[in-house]
Formats: C-alpha cells, sequence, structure tokens
C-alpha cells in the first residue's frame, strides 16, 4: 500500500516557493509609471549655465528654419517624403523645439570635458552649481538632468568622487537640488566601482541630511567587461542587486564599447552587429526592472561645411547647397539611427549636437505616426472581442498581444508624437486605463 504523501514537506516547499515568487515580484515591478526621457543631451561641464537649455533649443530651431524651411524639405531630407503625416511630424517637431528642446541633460564631467588641472575642475564644479541653483530660480533647466563623473578607476576615483561632492554640496547649500537629478557612472569594468559609488552616495546623503535613498544613478554600459567578466558572469544583473534601489538607468556607449573589442573606427555605428548584441544583452539584464535602457549616440554632426566669415562675402549658391548637403545627410545617418533604436525596442537615445532635436523627435513622431489609426482600431476591436472572450482565471489567453498595443501608445503619448486625447478617441479607452498601463486590469473592469 502507497504512503500518503507527508504534507509538511510540501508545506515548507510551498513556502519556499512563495519566498522566492514574491522576491521575483520585488525585484521585477515592471515599469514605473512616470515619464522617461527620449534622450539625454551630452555637454561639457565647463560650458554649462542656467540658460544651456534655451541656447541649445534656439540653435536646433534655427537650423530646422534654415535646412528644412517647410515640410518638403524635411521630409525630402529624412527620405520620409510619401509620409501621410508630414505636415503634422513637421508642426509638432517645431513646437517641441520651441515648448521643451531638452528633455534630459547631462553635465560631463568625463569624455565632454577632458582632463584639467584640479583648481579649474573645482572652479568649473562651484560654475555648474551655481548655474544649477539659477536654472532652478528661474524654472529654465531641462524636465531631467544630472551630472557624469570621471572613471571610478585608481587614477581618477578621487578626482571622481571630489567633483561629485562639491556640486552636491553646493547645491545642498544653496536650496536642494534639481527635481529627477541624477549622476552618471561611466566606464565600469568591476562591481566594486559600482559599490563604491552607492557608498559614496550615502555618504553624501549623510553629510548633506537628505532621507536615505535619495540619490540615485545610471550606469554606462560600455566596456566589455561589464557584458562579460573574467568569471564568464555578466555585471548587468548584479547592478541591481548591489544598487540599493539607487539604479534608475543603463545607458549604451556606443564609441567606447565597439573600441574595446577592437572595431576599427571606419565601423564603429550604433548598428554594429556588436552593439546589437550588447543592448539585446542589456534588454533580457533589465527584462520586468524599472531600470529605464538608452541607446547610445550618431557622432556625424549635422554641422554646414562652409561658414560665413563675420564681415567677409555671403556664400554663393553652391556652398548653401553643400551645406544643405552635409547637415541633410547627418540628419539622414541620425534619423535612421533612431528609428532603429526604437525598432529595437530602445525608447532613448544619447544626442550630441542641437542640430541633431530635429532628427531626434522627427524620428520618434513618424514612427508612433506609422499606422496610428490602424492601431488603434485593432486595440479597441481587440479590447472589445477580449472582453467577451474566455479567460483563463483571470487572465486573458492572449494578453501579450494586447499590451504590446497599449504599450505602443503608451510610449507615443510619452514621446509627444500623440496626446493624450488622440489616444482615447482613437482606442476608446479611458484615462484610467492608460495611466494603469496594464491590458489584464482593463480586462478584468470591462468582465
Amino acid at each position: 500500500m502507497t504512503k500518503p504523501m507527508d504534507t509538511s514537506i510540501l508545506v515548507e516547499a510551498v513556502a519556499a516557493l512563495r519566498e522566492a515568487n514574491l522576491a521575483f515580484a520585488a525585484a521585477h515591478p515592471g515599469e514605473s509609471p512616470g515619464r522617461q526621457p527620449v534622450h539625454t543631451v551630452y555637454g561639457g561641464a565647463q560650458l554649462f549655465a542656467a540658460d544651456t537649455v534655451a541656447k541649445l533649443g534656439s540653435v536646433a530651431l534655427r537650423a530646422l528654419n534654415t535646412y528644412a524651411p517647410d515640410p518638403a524639405t524635411l521630409g525630402k531630407a529624412l527620405g520620409i517624403s510619401d509620409h501621410p503625416a508630414l505636415a503634422t511630424i513637421d508642426k509638432r517637431v517645431r513646437d517641441k523645439l520651441s515648448r521643451e528642446p531638452l528633455e534630459d541633460f547631462r553635465i560631463d564631467f568625463e569624455d565632454g570635458y577632458g582632463h584639467r588641472p584640479d583648481a579649474e575642475e573645482d572652479g568649473h564644479a562651484a560654475a555648474v552649481a551655481t548655474g544649477l541653483a539659477k536654472g532652478m530660480r528661474d524654472g529654465s533647466l531641462s524636465p531631467f538632468i544630472g551630472m557624469r563623473i570621471k572613471p571610478l578607476n585608481e587614477e581618477l576615483r578621487g578626482r571622481s568622487i571630489r567633483t561629485l561632492d562639491l556640486v552636491y554640496t553646493a547645491l545642498a547649500e544653496s536650496g536642494g537640488m534639481p527635481d529627477r537629478w541624477i549622476v552618471t557612472v561611466p566606464k565600469i569594468t568591476i562591481i566594486e566601482q559600482v559599490e563604491f559609488a552607492v557608498s559614496a552616495l550615502r555618504h553624501l546623503e549623510r553629510k548633506l541630511g537628505l532621507a536615505d535613498g535619495t540619490l540615485k544613478f545610471e550606469a554606462m554600459v560600455e566596456t566589455p567587461q561589464i557584458i562579460l567578466d573574467a568569471s564568464g558572469r555578466s555585471l548587468l544583473p548584479r547592478l541591481l542587486e548591489v544598487s540599493d534601489g539607487r539604479l534608475r538607468g543603463a545607458h549604451f556607449g556606443t564609441y567606447d564599447y565597439t573600441a574595446g573589442i577592437n572595431i576599427t573606427a571606419a565601423y564603429q555605428r550604433m548598428q554594429h552587429p556588436a552593439c546589437e548584441f550588447a543592448k539585446h544583452f542589456m534588454q533580457v539584464a533589465f527584462a520586468g526592472t524599472d531600470v529605464w535602457l538608452s541607446d547610445g549616440s550618431t557622432t556625424v554632426m549635422p554641422v554646414p561645411v562652409h561658414r560665413e566669415a563675420k564681415g567677409g562675402p555671403a556664400l554663393t549658391k553652391q556652398q548653401q547647397a553643400e551645406n544643405a548637403g552635409s547637415v541633410h545627410a547627418a540628419w539622414r545617418l541620425h534619423f535612421d539611427d533612431v528609428r532603429h533604436s526604437l525598432a529595437g525596442g530602445f525608447y532613448q537615445g544619447w544626442d550630441l549636437h542641437p542640430a541633431q532635436l530635429v532628427t531626434r523627435y522627427a524620428a520618434l513622431y513618424s514612427f508612433f505616426l506609422d499606422g496610428i489609426d490602424a492601431a488603434g482600431v485593432r486595440l479597441r476591436n481587440f479590447v472589445g472581442k477580449a472582453a467577451q472572450a474566455t479567460l483563463v482565471g483571470d487572465v486573458f489567453d492572449d494578453a501579450a498581444t494586447g499590451q504590446g498595443l497599449l504599450n505602443f501608445f503608451l510610449r507615443g503619448i510619452n514621446s509627444g508624437a500623440i496626446t493624450e486625447e488622440e489616444a482615447l478617441k482613437m482606442t476608446s479607452l479611458t484615462e484610467e486605463d492608460f495611466r494603469g498601463r496594464s491590458f489584464v486590469k482593463i480586462m478584468r473592469a470591462k468582465r
């Protein structure tokens, strides 16, 4: 006769599984409901001032007016002349550049700053804090903002933390830090560098009287060792483990990464297969977490080849045409890179020149406006049919498809390609449906 099951063993197994399930759920809460910036603009700390955002926005709008003064010219430059929403794209790019040209700005004390004498960097750290304080008072900063420090290797660790301390302390003494402030940690090669950054942020919180967990950071993914270390493990999941809940984002560094695996300069580009591998690794490592992912940058700048000298002769028509050709070629490359990132599931990237803001927003808006009407009909019909479909328990049997359609609209709203009002009209969903961000919850409500 078979002995009955020892239920005490099952109870212990259930308890262990429950603990593991809860731990997994806590570590994988899904995307946070807050707005993710669509880009990060990097600028050298030596150039930062309270009016930097306005100045860069003016340069971007001037480039658009000079080299694409109408929708037809913009469409031809970017290869989207036949886009049905070209006029809308052009209008929304102009509106965005006039209203909020930058979403995220990173004051750079690393590659965009270089190595300078300590006294000079101390002076720039103080000037940055002063500019930030004035920008907060004037309301002139970008919605998201932060600083990138130098690497935490032995050569630069001391300088890096000194600059961090100087800026944070000066900000605290002048009234506090900007909203959504963050520090970027570059060129991570060992997990101890991240642990050190966390310790430094904890120390600053105690020193400045800030609540525990106030100070956040993001990690640059730009070394081969962060993808796979000497022991054969990836550092990416471990970043989250040692971050003390402070890890806000992971930003890919195209050119440092490709250089680190011996790809020559002529082939260092965002769409290189090696970059695709690393970025997919990032997506797998942080899937289901609330860590924001960002793609890298296009380094070919949209700048003219001829400049009119002050007091000199005007440019010839040939020179003007060559300038337009140079800018349009760089715009097309950046546009294609951004569209490629979006198709690959990266909804944020770097911009290095203000004229790239034109193609950042044009790429975003064209991407989300491609077939948006059809997507709206599809989601509306899908919800209607799904609400009547058989559910297995409380989970719709094809919720992933519905969630994918919902995510498309959520990202489109976040990017500014469409408004929430337009999305509501297209899909017949409610504001509460969109803000809940869950297709399964919508289905439960419809039942």
